[in-house]
């Protein structure tokens, strides 16, 4: 299946991509793809490093008249968001990604694609191994844990790197120069509950919400797209308040970086209202549809009658966990004020769980300004309190603040316009999580930039990669790298 993609064009980029893509690499288990990096490296005779934490550093020296201009760091993270859909039997930590051509694009086999960051991985892959490709000295940086944590790039220590000047491949859109990007915090509520015994008279079913798009919880959170565990929860708390809807478990969501696709839940209901809440719960259904006829096409409620389960939640715990669901905010929470139409400040519900005398509600918080994000974290922590969940903030990390007077960046602005006719990039920042705002709290003289290719779907099933794009970013990738500026 993969042998169709290595004969793409750029060659020398797909074929380090498949060569990836054949190694289970999971965020917070790249053993496997740090050797093979490790092993890649040496193979070609370079200097090649690992720090305590796993990051690897390939280095290369200039190409013959390139010995003068400034050394470049190039920079992506081996890890990937590992999604898959709910029919599809695949083991990230065993099995290599089965990619296919689907006109203008590579996808995978109902999991994600691994292009974010593979792609940018296997572009300086390409480069370390190439024999013709004029460049500067270059420092290959390959981070880890960037999709759950940062956590290779936040214990990255000053000093390591010489270059004065990052590439980060790590930007999703061919035509967009970033030069910023958001920061983030992971906020956990969790508490305990007494389970009930189920009492008798009751009616048991299952409640499945699957076929959403889901989607990159930072880039994609302004598109409207329905989020499974904010969905559930309305279906949840309207059987509650009409006809006395009492929680088994639920299960919804998975990464926190992922808007969430899909939520399952098993409930009870007094057998004497059994009709009502049948009608009642397929006519909310069809309003979600008609809700989200324009974003979400493909989403399917089923509700199906299964054995009644032995035990509920406490009704007081469940009252209060669906009221602060409700409450809790979901999705865009503000929009810059100095950049037009970026997203500064948001929230994704991401993982919802509940059963065995436990619940847990995971979060992923992001903004590009500090003090906002410390708002709506405050915001969070409170609703959770208020019903007497534990509330943890964790995994901070800053944004990137942008520097419009770089040099990096007006030499990748005209070099952008030559190679596109006069046509202009577009120089913004991101919603989503770059390592470059990490990375700068050590090597803050670092003059910084991220670019890629065009990738769409990140996070979810869904991703693809743009064939042409990869080969019109391959070539400016080259005409940079001549083009970089003398020490």
């Amino acid at each position: 299946m993969n042998a169709e993609i290595r004969e793409l064009e750029p060659k020398a980029l797909w074929n380090k991509f498949a060569d990836l893509n054949a190694v289970p690499r999971p965020s917070k288990k790249e053993e496997r793809v740090i050797e093979f990096m490790k092993n890649f490296g040496e193979s070609l005779g370079l200097s090649t490093e690992t720090d305590a934490i796993g990051n690897v550093l390939i280095k290369k020296p200039a190409t013959a008249g390139y010995e003068n201009c400034k050394t470049v760091v190039m920079q992506s993270h081996l890890d990937m968001v590992h999604q898959k859909n709910a029919d599809t039997n695949f083991n990230f930590d065993t099995q290599g990604i089965e990619m296919y051509i689907d006109g203008d694009w590579v996808r995978a086999n109902g999991t994600t694609l691994g292009a974010d960051n593979g792609l940018g991985v296997a572009t300086i892959m390409a480069i370390l191994e190439s024999k013709d490709i004029s460049h500067p000295a270059i420092e290959a940086l390959f981070t880890i844990d960037e999709e759950t944590g940062m956590t290779g790039a936040i214990e990255l220590k000053g000093g390591w790197l010489k270059g004065d000047i990052l590439l980060n491949l790590d930007t999703e859109e061919d035509d967009e120069i970033g030069i910023g990007c958001a920061g983030g915090i992971d906020i956990t509520a969790t508490r305990n509950y007494e389970e009930e015994e189920t009492p008798q008279g009751k009616t048991g079913y299952s409640i499945a919400i699957t076929g959403l798009n889901g989607g990159h919880s930072g880039m994609d959170i302004d598109k409207g797209l329905g989020n499974a565990n904010t969905l559930m929860n309305r279906l949840l708390f309207d059987g509650f308040e009409n006809f006395g809807l009492r929680i088994a478990t639920i299960q919804g969501g998975s990464l926190r970086n992922a808007i969430p696709r899909e939520s399952f839940a098993t409930i009870v209901i007094d057998s004497i209202h059994k009709d009502a809440f049948e009608y009642e719960i397929n006519e909310l259904i069809q309003v979600l549809k008609n809700e989200y006829a324009v974003t979400e096409k493909n989403l399917h409620v089923e509700i199906s009658v299964i054995d009644t389960p032995e035990k509920i939640m406490e009704l007081g715990v469940q009252e209060g966990f669906l009221k602060s669901l409700y409450a809790a905010h979901n999705g865009v929470y503000t929009m810059s004020a100095s950049i037009p139409e970026l997203v500064e400040t948001s929230n994704n519900i991401a993982k919802v769980t509940v059963g065995n005398g436990a619940l847990k509600i995971a979060c992923l918080t992001r903004s590009s300004v500090e003090t906002s994000k410390i708002d709506l974290t405050n915001k969070l922590r409170a609703t959770f309190e208020l019903i007497g969940c534990e509330v943890e903030a964790s995994g901070s990390y800053p944004g990137w603040t942008p520097n419009t007077d770089s040099e990096i960046l007006k030499v990748l602005d005209a070099l952008y316009q030559k190679l596109n006719n006069g046509e202009k990039a577009n120089i913004a920042a991101c919603h989503a999580g770059l390592e470059c705002g990490i990375l700068g709290q050590n090597y803050p003289n670092m003059d910084m930039i991220s670019f890629g290719p065009t990738i769409k779907g990140a996070h979810s099933p869904d991703e693809r990669a743009s064939i042409s794009s990869a080969q019109k970013y391959w070539d400016f990738v080259l005409e940079i790298l001549k083009n970089i500026p003398k020490k």
